[in-house]
């Protein structure tokens, strides 16, 4: 038996199949960098507003580009 116990999500949490997991990672990947990025924008301007403001903007675009890379990766020779 193994040493680690494995738990399941309940069912509320698990991936529905009408949602895909690459749409599920990049609306986690999208809050993550959300919040990084509204943290980095304080520290260098220690101003709220703007940090939200750079915040709300810099993720977006950023959260487009990693879907663009990524389909650029699934394209490219050699992947599976």
């Amino acid at each position: 038996m193994s040493r680690f116990v494995r738990y399941r999500l309940p069912s509320q949490l698990r991936c529905r199949p009408h949602v895909s997991r690459g749409a599920l990672k990049t609306v986690s990947y999208a809050l993550m960098h959300l919040g990084v990025a509204m943290a980095v924008a304080f520290a260098l301007t220690r101003n709220w507003h703007a940090a939200l403001a750079i915040g709300m903007i810099e993720p977006m675009v950023q959260t487009f580009a990693y879907s663009m890379h990524e389909r650029a990766w699934a394209k490219a020779p050699g992947a599976r």
